[in-house]
Formats: structure tokens, sequence, C-alpha cells
């Protein structure tokens, strides 16, 4: 009897503590969540939800730029954290459309980060599909809400300076590092 109520108190404990972490590891991402935000906020509660850091709104209008309206995250200390790029231009009604990560603190719980390679994000999810662009591989973690972008220099000479070539995932090495990770949401209204 005794040993049994010990065995509830520590089974009580360790939930606990294990709910107690996830809820305060800001730097921790999934489908639905990167850090402190969700497919639910708003871009006008980011202000409320990174008081202690530093935002920055970035315009560009510029033609060569394309017209955004991204909002740069930088911690208390300096360090970019985010990327931040509204689904509309009006501030009050904007969601989030998308969240380029940039500091690898960020990370899975599986242990993705931006300092992965090729091959931890292949092991920890199914690729959906590679696109191939001038410069990189795109590759789709559809499970994961991402995509991540690998330098061609990685790929065999005959996928550096040709788009019209199909990328396999087994012509990317695995040590191909991300050069790029990016989350995308559909805003929820």
């Amino acid at each position: 009897m005794m040993s049994t109520r010990i065995l509830i108190l520590i089974s009580c404990i360790f939930l606990w503590g294990c709910s107690r972490s996830e809820q305060t590891n800001p730097f921790n991402f999934g489908k639905n969540k990167v850090g402190k935000l969700t497919p639910q906020t708003s871009i006008s509660a980011i202000d409320s939800l990174y008081k202690t850091d530093s935002i920055v709104n970035r315009n560009h209008t510029n033609a060569l730029l394309s017209n955004t309206n991204e909002i740069e995250i930088y911690d208390s200390s300096g360090k970019k954290l985010l990327i931040i790029e509204p689904s509309t231009d009006d501030t009050n009604s904007a969601m989030i459309k998308s969240i380029q990560i940039i500091d690898p603190r960020y990370t899975t719980e599986e242990g993705i980060s931006i300092n992965s390679t090729f091959k931890d994000v292949r092991e920890a999810f199914p690729i959906s599909k590679i696109n191939n662009t001038l410069s990189t591989a795109v590759v789709f973690v559809d499970s994961l809400n991402a995509y991540i972008t690998i330098d061609k220099k990685f790929l065999p000479n005959n996928y550096k300076n040709n788009a019209d070539i199909k990328i396999e995932a087994n012509v990317i090495p695995d040590s191909a590092t991300i050069k790029h990770f990016w989350i995308q949401w559909n805003p929820v209204k």
C-alpha cells in the first residue's frame, strides 16, 4: 500500500516536471508551434509575446526585394532569433504566414535545428518533395509544415547550374547542411 502511494507520487512529480519543461522551453518548435508562436498568433500579439526582446519591422518596397513586411525578432543580447512574414500588410488583422528560424537553439523534439544535416532531417521526418531552384534544393517536410534549403554546392556538378533536373533525396549527401529553415502556416482567421 505504501509502495503504491510512493509510486503514484513519483509518477505525478515526473509528469508535472515534463509538462512544466515543455511549457517553459521557448525554443521548441513543431508543426503548430515555434517557441511562443502558433498559427493562431496574430501579428499584433507579437509585441506582448516578445516584450523583453527587440522587434524590428522591415518594410521592403524595392522591386528586387519584393514587397514584404518582415518582422525580425532579436533576443535581449541582440542575437537574431526569427524572421516572421505576416499574411497581409494590415497589422491589425494579419496572422503569421511563415517563420524563418535563424537561431540554432530552436529545435524540434527530435533534435532538428538550423544546424542539422540533411541526414538528420531525413531520419526524423518523411521528405514530402524536393524542388530544384537555381542555387538550392528546396526540401519540403509536410509533417512539420516546413521547408528547408540545401545549397547546391553539396550536390553533384550536373545539378549545380541546372534547375531543370529533378532532385531525388538520394542525390543530396547526408552531410549537406541546412542553409535556411522555414515553418509555413496557412493563416487561421
